[in-house]
């Protein structure tokens, strides 16, 4: 039998009365794992067909549990960008927040990507997501998951929640802040948070989440909406969290919804226990801004250059459409959300920008490099050139080699199943690799079985 944090157990007792056997048994239990489905791939059910346990995640249209045993995140369609591994709970709070496409949405606290991929699977590719992590190496892991996805309608932000408060006040009709916590509610599955927990650990994390939360209510619109969210049981950090936001914000009120597979709301919010339900624990808190100004703020306009860089992109690699900005500055040519703000808005601000929108290419004389972001971000029928490869082929490719091929020469969207891995260059019975490095994987594990 494993052991718990006495002070953790006694809260948990008196929440629970007469339900806490029940938890203390669940708590015994194997975690579940799971996957959400990118609806951006077509073939992405079939690719993870061999890894599901054949039964869906009640909150989560695209959520599919995960065999017991499987290497899911070891796959080449995990490489593709088919799924993201997330914990069946953590995927309550965008089912909360329902975001829509064409929204302006907020992932105030989103390292490393789950819920900031739920939301902008959500919208399609319509709208504007901005996705914000105050550790700035957590935040190169944000824009990695991401850009595996194949999004192209964020932008990526590495500050405090202040900072953009002061850049953005009113601009978002959504935000998501899946604030840090003491993490009691992933204990079964994570041997090491109950190893960092402490019993002041929920009154510290509750000041910062104060802090986060009413920097987070500047940033949205009258009449948008707020998804307050934590993983762990205490309520300081909970119910009593939301009880002072509330009394410190008479410009907000609880807004009541339903959660499938786990019921209605109390007072605006919910929780997810695990003998309740096949997940973790987790909580969520909906709230609405009824009062305060709306920000209106300049939008991006397309740049000098942007439209030549543009054609030399559809002339060498790219025959889509893209609905967006052209952005074309220095060497980079990009494409921006038609939604976002004027991205002059975050610099001097004190808002480290990691990306706005969809890199497309680097441009020289007369000639692109094509962007691996713009490979993933691509359908089959947006390239000029396509080559899909076998199972034994693609691996090759992600270990970084050289694909021998009778191939028409030129910049080449390089795929496994129809789903994107990267670029290649045709030339002389030959496809050079051109994978970034840092994505190349040796000796892995790429097989779609166990």
């Amino acid at each position: 039998m494993r052991s718990w944090p006495e002070k953790f157990l006694s809260e948990i007792q008196e929440i629970l009365k007469e339900e806490y056997d029940a938890f203390l048994a669940a708590m015994e239990r194997e975690s579940a794992h799971a996957m959400r489905l990118n609806p951006l791939r077509k073939d992405a059910e079939d690719c993870a067909r061999p890894f599901m346990r054949g039964d869906s995640v009640l909150w989560e249209e695209n959520g599919k549990y995960v065999r017991l045993g499987a290497r899911p995140g070891a796959s080449l369609a995990h490489a593709a960008g088919a799924f993201y591994m997330q914990d069946p709970s953590a995927m309550s709070p965008v089912a909360v927040l329902n975001p829509k496409p064409g929204e302006r949405v907020l992932d105030l606290c989103a390292a490393p990507g789950g819920k900031s991929g739920q939301i902008a699977g959500r919208m399609m590719g319509k709208g504007f997501l901005l996705s914000n992590e105050i550790e700035f190496s957590r935040a190169r892991i944000l824009l990695g998951n991401l850009e595996r996805l194949g999004f192209l309608n964020t932008c990526i932000t590495s500050c405090d929640a202040n900072a953009l408060a002061n850049a953005l006040p009113g601009f978002f009709d959504a935000v998501l802040v899946d604030a840090p916590c003491s993490g009691e509610g992933i204990f079964r599955r994570d041997p090491n948070a109950v190893l960092e927990w402490s019993e002041n650990a929920p009154f510290g994390c509750a000041e910062r989440q104060a802090e986060i939360l009413d920097n987070a209510a500047k940033l949205l619109r009258p009449g948008g909406r707020m998804v307050y969210s934590t993983c762990t049981f205490n309520r300081y950090e909970n119910e009593k969290t939301i009880e002072a936001f509330l009394s410190r914000h008479p410009e907000f009120e609880a807004g009541e919804f339903t959660l499938a597979g786990v019921g209605r709301s109390v007072n605006g919010s919910i929780r997810l226990w695990p003998h309740k339900i096949d997940g973790e624990g987790h909580f969520a808190a909906l709230l609405i801004k009824t009062d305060g100004k709306d920000g209106k703020y300049p939008v991006n306009s397309e740049t000098k250059g942007a439209d030549s860089a543009r054609m030399l992109l559809e002339k060498d690699a790219f025959c889509g459409n893209f609905d967006g900005v052209f952005h074309f500055g220095g060497d980079q040519l990009s494409l921006l959300p038609a939604e976002a703000p004027d991205i002059r808005l975050l610099s001097g601000k004190g808002v480290r920008l990691l990306r706005a929108g969809l890199p497309l290419c680097k441009v020289g004389k007369g000639f692109v490099v094509p962007d691996h972001a713009l490979a993933m971000a691509m359908r089959t029928e947006d390239a000029g050139r396509v080559f899909d490869m076998d199972e034994a082929t693609a691996a090759k490719f992600m270990e970084g080699e050289e694909i021998a091929a009778e191939a028409e020469k030129g910049w080449t969207l390089m795929t496994y199943k129809n789903m994107p891995l990267g670029w290649g260059k045709a030339s002389q019975g030959a496809i050079k690799n051109h994978l970034p490095k840092g994505l190349r994987r040796r000796n892995a594990h790429w097989s779609e079985m166990e």
